[in-house]
């Protein structure tokens, strides 16, 4: 074959780095623009095209950092080119399908972090293979892998998310405390020099921690630019204090937006500059081994010494790679979902949680508050109710519909991208491959906390979410390592045959992980209950609230269908469905309960007084979801343990009550539908029919309960499911009498 199928195999390479760029920008997208879409500083265009010139000013800065997929991790000289190719063919498979996979479920996990993992994998598998041969029994594992920089970026990343919570805090709660939740009173006296700061601390690393890994600087400009720092930062602290008390004293700027969108730059600037090495960093580094395989004379066994030394990364091809992300941000579905998971983990407010609660997460939530009252006791009262009142959220004078409300405020965005910037900009002067990911999530979670967004309602769930993504980095190196490293056998055993099928193996993972991703997205944009933005007209969010529970037994109705399928015939797989089926349930009745708290909170107090029942509606749809949830937890969890089946005549007792009820609850919806009230005496009579039948059917099973072969399990789940099924008949009749109530007095006609 000679040197011909290592040549195929770097122009695959070359591709691999165009989807890594795809997938890794999409998973990164969210580190430097969270801020500015959380706080709705500007339009989306205008974000975006603010972070699309960072990038293309921060791919030329990236030169130094791709040093570090040539030797970081291993030591290039015990290895030979087509050894170096396995490596890096195995890396990128590798990294395509875990950021793909992540991109899918919307969960941020690091791009440095897995690429580390994925070198330190494939080499260490490598490594091992070379260790067993004979000719090289003499050397050990710690003499190929560079140990000592692996251990070095390892830590680093680790230090990293301790000090940006703790930077993130800090800062933001001093910043709070500075200028309230009524931050635009406070602007005239310290808006100025406020921006002055954090115009400073920005244009510090863009031009001076920046220009050491800059492609077009020459050496005497960095070198000056190193000498004259401070002069520098004083210089742009002055300059744009200067300038930010002009416009808020001659045109009342608020000074957060242009500090935002400048942040919004520099650290999409940071992103390119520190994570581009992990996108074509190691296609990159099998391109220099290569020529210098063929330079040597000796391609297939020379060793690759001279990928230690120094080599200028290609202006061009920084360029390019560059213009790809551009690309792929403004493109990509899947970065908008990633963004949501820290939006909603950042939320100011009351918001629907994206995750349970988990023991783990109650417990340090309760030590969190344990800790709080003893500080309350040594703190002085004063000082406590002075905090208190500075740093309350109710201060804030801004009132927005649910449909325009940020996610947070301009105050908390710019301390965001000020301080994540700051520690980005470090590592990347000292080369040093942090996470940015880790960087921007920890400080937009220690922001978030000092501003009290994880309130006493909302902690649990919030310190659940920060765990899970933790959990998924530690995954991200498990898995980074382990699939690498078995990649990288395979391409060395069994060559292009395991070249061809590792290839159609990414193909169709990423084929399943974008149909699962395409059904997410499908499910929630379609989704038949949706938040009411704003109560403009009662008699219309009435109308609103009904339509949304008459879609809400449509569901129940299929899904109760479904689940005494599942259990008569106990398939486990469908009564899996309808579990997860349980959480969308509980969902859509938060949603209908907010909405209907919005009614009831709102101005036109005067318009609703009769509808007083209205309110009954909550207590209605409680206890409708209750007994639903009980019905498929109980049928789920009975055939999961692999318990006996009901016997014939209670599956047919069963069905025939599960009949009715279908029906009545596809009648109430039909009448919630309707644009008239109509008498409910027709559905109050099927529902004493069903409670008459389900007392015959209760004298039946305490008949059966006396014989001998009478199974206890069996008795309890079958008086759960007929009580539950009382309980549904019952609060549905109750929805519909609300509904008569709410519009039969006035005699509205229903609006569409």
């Amino acid at each position: 074959m000679g040197t011909e199928i290592y040549l195929i195999a770097l122009f695959i390479l070359m591709l691999c780095a165009v989807m890594d760029l795809v997938v890794g920008v999409s998973n990164d997208a969210v580190n430097f623009l969270n801020s500015s879409f959380g706080s709705k500083v500007a339009p989306y265009w205008l974000i975006l095209i603010i972070a699309s010139i960072g990038i293309l000013a921060g791919v030329t800065f990236s030169s130094g950092m791709m040093e570090v997929a040539r030797k970081g991790i291993f030591h290039p000289g015990y290895f030979t080119m087509p050894e170096l190719i396995t490596i890096f063919f195995a890396v990128m498979l590798t990294d395509i399908i875990l950021l793909d996979l992540f991109n899918s479920f919307g969960m941020p996990t690091s791009t440095t972090v897995s690429i580390v993992f994925e070198l330190l994998g494939a080499a260490v598998g490598i490594s091992l293979i070379k260790i067993m041969m004979p000719n090289n029994a003499d050397l050990h594992l710690a003499d190929y892998i560079n140990t000592a920089k692996a251990l070095m970026i390892i830590t680093g990343i680790l230090l990293s998310v301790i000090i940006s919570f703790l930077g993130g805090c800090i800062a933001q709660f001093l910043t709070r405390i500075i200028f309230t939740f009524d931050y635009l009173k406070r602007i005239q006296r310290y808006g100025a020099l406020w921006g002055g700061i954090a115009m400073a601390c920005i244009v510090y690393f863009i031009l001076v921690k920046g220009a050491k890994g800059t492609t077009f600087l020459t050496s005497d400009s960095q070198a000056w630019i190193m000498n004259h720092t401070l002069i520098i930062i004083i210089i742009f602290f002055i300059v744009s204090s200067i300038i930010f008390q002009f416009l808020i004293f001659f045109f009342n700027t608020n000074i957060f937006k242009p500090v935002i969108l400048v942040g919004t730059f520099a650290l999409a600037m940071a992103f390119a500059a520190n994570d581009l090495v992990n996108f074509i960093g190691v296609p990159m580094a099998g391109l220099h081994a290569y020529k210098a395989a063929i330079a040597s004379g000796n391609p297939l066994h020379s060793t690759m010494e001279v990928l230690s030394k120094k080599v200028s990364s290609e202006t061009y091809l920084l360029l390019l790679a560059g213009i790809i992300m551009v690309i792929t941000l403004w493109v990509s579905r899947k970065a908008r979902t990633v963004t949501q998971t820290e939006l909603s983990l950042g939320q100011q407010g009351e918001s629907l949680e994206r995750f349970e609660s988990i023991y783990i997460s109650q417990i340090i939530v309760r030590i969190a508050i344990h800790l709080f009252e003893i500080f309350k006791q040594i703190i002085p009262e004063k000082i406590i109710q002075s905090i208190a009142q500075r740093t309350d959220p109710s201060k804030s004078p801004a009132k927005y519909s649910d449909k325009d409300r940020p996610s947070f405020d301009l105050v908390r965005a710019s301390v965001n991208l000020m301080m994540a910037s700051i520690v980005i900009s470090y590592a990347t002067s000292v080369k040093l491959p942090l996470s940015t990911t880790y960087v921007t999530f920890m400080v937009a979670m220690g922001t978030s906390f000092a501003d009290r967004a994880w309130g006493r309602e909302s902690a649990v769930y919030r310190v659940t979410g920060v765990l899970v993504v933790i959990g998924g980095w530690f995954m991200t190196a498990f898995i980074a390592f382990t699939v690498s490293f078995i990649f990288a056998n395979i391409l060395f055993y069994f060559t292009a045959a395991g070249a061809i099928f590792l290839i159609l193996l990414v193909v169709w993972i990423m084929r399943k992980t974008s149909q699962v991703h395409n059904e997410m997205v499908r499910s929630f944009e379609e989704s038949k209950i949706v938040h009411i933005d704003k109560v403009t007209d009662v008699q219309t969010s009435l109308n609103d609230t009904f339509i949304h529970i008459a879609c809400l037994l449509e569901e129940l109705r299929g899904s109760l269908n479904d689940t005494f399928i599942a259990l008569f015939t106990a398939d486990l797989v469908q009564l899996r469905r309808e579990k997860r089926k349980v959480k969308q349930v509980q969902t859509w009745v938060n949603i209908i309960i907010a909405n209907v708290f919005k009614v009831l909170r709102s101005k036109q107090h005067e318009k609703l007084g009769e509808y007083y029942n209205y309110a009954h509606t909550i207590r209605r749809l409680q206890k409708l979801s209750d007994a639903y949830r009980d019905i498929v937890l109980r049928c789920y969890i009975h055939i999961s343990n692999n318990h006996k089946g009901l016997h014939q005549e209670q599956k047919e007792e069963i069905l025939e009550v599960v009949n009715l009820l279908v029906e009545l609850l596809k009648e109430v919806e039909k009448t919630l539908l309707n644009e008239k009230v109509i008498a409910s005496d027709v559905l109050i009579h099927k529902s004493k029919t069903l409670n008459e039948l389900i007392d015959k059917l209760d004298i039946r099973q305490v008949d059966r309960i006396q014989q001998p072969n009478s199974k206890t399990r069996l008795s309890i789940m079958y008086y759960s499911i007929i009580g539950n099924c009382i309980v549904i008949s019952k609060q549905n009749v109750k929805l519909l009498e609300v509904f008569n109530q709410c519009f039969s007095p006035v005699g509205v006609k229903r609006k569409k």
